[in-house]
């Protein structure tokens, strides 16, 4: 039964840049700042983030087991990473996570995972980290999970999970314009692995090749991440060589069951780690409340 298992995760920054960690194929080297939901049956998952004005931007889904959704939060960090302010900055009547943001075109962008709306939505920032309004102009061939763009060859292009596949599968579409038309570059997908396919942090360069993490789902969800290498120019036509595993160090137990996020944010790299909890009494009382309630609204 899903009430007896609970996952919670937790927010980490690790004070390296992403090559750095890529290249020394280990987490366990380097120092991290923690930070964990400060309310029970809560988690922090999915982070993403920006540099500016000497200040960190960190977005991540923010998860609650009583209602079974996540919205984004956004934190405000000092250079001594230090938190200044946080506040939930996004919410609709699905869940969301994977709030992938990004700078292009002079505007801040966010493409938050909210595949049970339907559809894949776009936000542009009005008033960056705590305002943003959705693109109406944005067009995407599905609901796609763990949404992740890059601008490469001159083009946009789209890492993607299909929602009936939801870890084993990675698609790929292409745009000349961030808002589209997107379209998948082949009816195929380009990957298909448990084990590499699902999308879990943002691309970068190292040694003239693009870098992507994806998440080693072969065990628990999210269990790991897989550095997968590929030629920009080969994109049409992705050929990928494995890197490194990254894994949770067990140092940082209990929070080393799964690591499923990987994101740059300058010379700063964001992270996610798992506890998994069997038989909570708490979850089972929460989770017994919940369908005691759907029960009685049934018969009102």
């Amino acid at each position: 039964m899903k009430m007896l298992v609970t996952e919670l995760w937790r927010l980490g920054i690790v004070q390296a840049p992403v090559q750095t960690i890529a290249a020394a194929g280990s987490l366990a080297p380097f120092s991290v700042r923690w930070i964990e939901a400060d309310r029970s049956l809560c988690f922090l998952a999915d982070p993403f983030g920006i540099w500016r004005d000497n200040k960190l931007y960190l977005f991540a889904e923010a998860y609650d087991y009583r209602s079974r959704r996540g919205a984004i939060v956004a934190y405000v960090l000092d250079a001594s990473l230090n938190i200044i302010e946080y506040r939930t900055v996004l919410s609709e009547p699905w869940h969301l996570s994977y709030p992938y943001v990004f700078e292009a075109d002079g505007e801040i962008w966010m493409l938050p995972e909210g595949y049970k709306s339907g559809t894949l939505s776009l936000y542009r920032a009005v008033n960056f980290p705590w305002q943003w309004e959705k693109v109406p102009e944005f067009s995407f061939p599905c609901a796609a999970i763990d949404a992740t763009p890059v601008f490469a060859q001159g083009s946009w292009w789209m890492f993607y999970t299909p929602p009936r596949a939801r870890t084993n599968t990675l698609m790929l579409a292409q745009a000349k314009r961030l808002t589209g038309q997107w379209k998948n570059i082949s009816s195929h997908p380009i990957r298909e692995d448990i084990s590499s396919a699902r999308m879990g942090g943002t691309p970068f360069y190292q040694d003239g090749k693009l870098i992507i993490p994806v998440q080693d789902c072969s065990k628990t969800y999210g269990g790991a991440i897989r550095l997968l290498s590929l030629s920009p120019d080969t994109l049409h036509q992705p050929e990928f060589t494995p890197g490194a595993y990254l894994q949770a160090s067990h140092k940082d137990a209990p929070f080393s069951d799964g690591l499923h996020t990987l994101s740059a944010a300058g010379d700063f790299t964001l992270i996610d780690t798992k506890r998994i909890l069997y038989g909570s009494p708490h979850r089972i009382c929460v989770d017994l409340g919940r369908a005691w309630k759907k029960r009685q609204s049934r018969h009102a």
